[in-house]
């Protein structure tokens, strides 16, 4: 709503747009390209590509929500495959391609150039201490291509609020699985969107079950209880606050003009269906 300031709303708009490097067609086939056959090689190139070429211990750490011996299957071999640089440049040539599919006719037009130099703005003012992939994300050149530079941008967004995330679980003593788990019983989503593309089995789940379950966050039908629901929103509310630094140093003014022109490029990704939802990031759609 107009007025209204907080990181949960511009999440719900860059987040799709980062999610490009997941579920366009053009990225799986850039990936491929390289040697990277499979959406996972993809995935994990990709996204682990700006820390280097780390082993799964680093990237289990960093992603969290993966179990250690599915992000094994592909790290480090992958880099056998496709060299981090080589990684990073096929995940912006299929970004790229997305982009123009998707936008043919606006990408030059001012919308992606002035939400790329808004968001730039607010960035700029962001801390790196504890925010591994924000910082390794930022520390890579910003493509010249206004809207390479805005997915960029997105993509910063993004893994900030995903390091602020993953700090409020782990303060709140709150596991991987645990975290799915509890997100999952939150909003009724089935289980079998999630957990295989996670890598965790039903032992896995169950045992994370009965952990919520000792602490009485869940109930016998794996639904929240009063005390469950308080500390889902307090794991939403603090990565919300963890996220608020990104526009504390711009206007309200500039606020609202990101905000319209993230709305309108979001929106385009909701209404060709290029984006799922429901879906595993668990971002909602724009409203």
């Amino acid at each position: 709503m107009p007025g209204v300031r907080d990181s949960r709303r511009l999440w719900v708009l860059f987040e799709p747009i980062h999610a490009l490097t997941y579920f366009a067609p053009e990225a799986h086939h850039a990936y491929e390209e390289v040697g990277l056959r499979g959406f996972w090689r993809g995935y994990f190139a990709g996204r682990a590509a700006p820390l280097g070429p780390v082993g799964p211990g680093v990237a289990t750490a960093c992603f969290y929500g993966f179990h250690p011996a599915f992000v094994a299957r592909a790290l480090p071999d992958i880099w056998s495959i496709a060299a981090p640089p080589a990684a990073l440049a096929a995940r912006l040539s299929g970004v790229d391609g997305a982009i123009r599919r998707l936008y043919p006719d606006e990408i030059d037009r001012p919308a992606f150039r002035e939400s790329t130099n808004l968001l730039r703005e607010a960035l700029e003012t962001c801390a790196g201490a504890g925010r591994p992939l924000f910082s390794a994300n930022r520390g890579l050149e910003w493509p010249e291509a206004p809207h390479l530079a805005l997915w960029h941008a997105a993509t910063l967004a993004r893994e900030h609020r995903g390091d602020g995330h993953v700090a409020t679980l782990t303060a709140l003593g709150i596991g991987p699985c645990e975290a799915h788990v509890l997100r999952l019983a939150a909003d009724g989503t089935p289980r079998e969107s999630l957990q295989p593309h996670r890598g965790w089995s039903n032992d896995h789940w169950t045992a994370a079950l009965d952990v919520l379950a000792r602490r009485g966050w869940v109930d016998a039908d794996e639904r929240l209880t009063e005390e469950g629901r308080a500390v889902r929103q307090l794991v939403e509310s603090t990565t919300d606050r963890l996220a608020d630094e990104l526009f504390a140093h711009i206007d309200d003014a500039r606020y609202e003009q990101l905000v319209a022109h993230l709305h309108a490029i979001a929106r385009r990704l909701v209404e060709t269906g290029t984006i799922p939802y429901p879906n595993p990031i668990g971002v909602p759609p724009p409203s």
